[in-house]
């Protein structure tokens, strides 16, 4: 096991922002993306236009936010031998330092993203090398220079990568760094079960999940009372809400609603992931959450308007 790269190698990025970097730990992962316009035919073919593409909660976050203006973007994650050159060319051209431990033993995550004509993805998920993170892989020196820290929910669904979420939060926690995290799968968190998941993230300040994993986190009967109740456990809740926009709270209460920006969908895979991206490059540029929320807004439009999670490359 051996780890890629080191903050400050080959993006020309400038290191000195006030604010500090933002560290993302999460996922990296080859999207296979197929878009059918006809429902499945299932025992034989249906037609589809089909493109292997890098992908992942984490590294899709990670290269939003450096196309929405953080000039200091850091992930760590873990990749296979197989594809590990090939994503971190395309994390470096993206204004990404990658910090990839590659795993001997596992492959790079894969994902069948099947999107059908109304642009909602399904995802069938081989999680490959990202769930074997640990906490050997993770160094408190990481978060030198780190104005704010995004975890990937991902990491959560696996004993092993729990206990590196766990790490991290902890250093974070003991620096003061800001930590943030995206819940990432409502049909993980089922699987794992709420409890499970609400207590790994205990000392998380923001919480960023959509409207389905909010309602599965709390039970509640809505998006607003499910994000009411999360923030009594979490100083920020922000639930994305797809066409609805988004909405705000803290101490126990909605406190903004944000719209959603005008867009023509193709495919909704990293949707979730470019607001994230562009939310906490606005938090860490100084605006306030409702205006981070509204570029997460802008950002989410833009990559559903794409094919595949990422930002097209500078």
């Amino acid at each position: 096991m051996s780890r890629t790269g080191s903050p400050g190698e080959g993006t020309g990025a400038d290191t000195g922002t006030a604010a500090g970097a933002l560290l993302i730990v999460g996922d990296v992962v080859t999207d296979v993306v197929a878009r059918h316009r006809t429902p499945l035919a299932h025992g034989t073919d249906t037609a589809a236009e089909i493109r292997t593409l890098p992908g992942g909660a984490g590294a899709n976050a990670a290269c939003w936010a450096a196309a929405t203006g953080c000039a200091d973007v850091r992930l760590l994650g873990r990749v296979g031998t197989d594809a590990v050159g090939w994503h971190e060319e395309r994390l470096r051209a993206a204004g990404v330092w990658p910090l990839l431990v590659v795993d001997d033993s596992a492959p790079t995550a894969t994902v069948v993203s099947l999107v059908d004509a109304s642009a909602e993805r399904t995802f069938l998920t081989d999680s490959g090398a990202v769930l074997r993170l640990c906490a050997a892989d993770w160094s408190d020196s990481l978060l030198d220079g780190v104005g704010r820290l995004h975890i990937s929910g991902y990491l959560f669904f696996a004993a092993t990568s729990r206990h590196a979420v766990r790490a991290a939060v902890e250093s974070a926690l003991a620096r003061g760094v800001p930590v943030s995290v995206d819940p990432a799968s409502a049909g993980f968190i089922a699987g794992l079960g709420a409890d499970v998941f609400l207590a790994a993230a205990d000392g998380v300040r923001v919480l960023l999940p959509n409207a389905d994993e909010a309602l599965l986190l709390t039970g509640a009967p809505d998006a607003e009372k499910a994000a009411a109740e999360l923030s009594h456990r979490f100083p920020l809740v922000v639930v994305t809400l797809g066409p609805g926009g988004a909405l705000l709270a803290s101490d126990g209460a909605v406190t903004a609603r944000v719209p959603a920006s005008p867009a023509r969908p193709v495919d909704s895979t990293g949707a979730g992931d470019a607001f994230n991206g562009a939310f906490l490059s606005a938090l860490l540029r100084g605006a306030d959450p409702a205006e981070a929320a509204a570029e997460g807004c802008r950002a989410g439009a833009a990559a559903v308007s794409l094919t595949g999670g990422r930002p097209p490359l500078p």
